[in-house]
């Protein structure tokens, strides 16, 4: 483990959710001359070690956690907030999906996008018939 790695792994535990941008602005506070393409180097190798994950939070660059930090990301479409819900969850899911077609989800890498409930409140959906929905 080289020094550079090892303060990107640090970067990924302090920052718990942060992309390879932000991982390479909190590692260059005390490394300015490691760049943005060691950060994805070192993300990457990472990930083959199973030391660290990502996730798609929605469009653009994946979120890396360290391995141990298993959650599904709910990601609301209007303000951006992302909570977290224990994997088990989906295991009702987990379980149809098995037995239905082979396939094991790994849950861990799940984000679900929709509308948080403050947002819900703000946004009402909008009703067939509806002229903001006919427009």
């Amino acid at each position: 483990m080289t020094p550079q790695r090892q303060l990107v792994l640090d970067a990924v535990e302090e920052l718990e959710h942060a992309t390879p941008e932000q991982i390479c602005s909190s590692v260059q506070r005390l490394a300015p001359a490691v760049n943005i393409t060691t950060v994805y180097r070192t993300l990457d190798l990472l990930e083959r070690l199973g030391v660290v994950r990502h996730t798609h939070l929605g469009h653009g660059a994946p979120s890396y956690s360290v391995h141990e930090h298993e959650h599904l990301h709910l990601v609301c479409h209007w303000c951006g907030q992302v909570a977290e819900v224990p994997t088990e969850r989906l295991d009702e899911l987990a379980g149809q999906l098995r037995t239905d077609f082979g396939f094991r989800l790994d849950a861990s890498h799940v984000a679900l996008s929709g509308t948080c409930a403050r947002c819900a409140a703000e946004h009402p959906p909008v009703q067939s018939g509806d002229a903001r929905a006919d427009a």
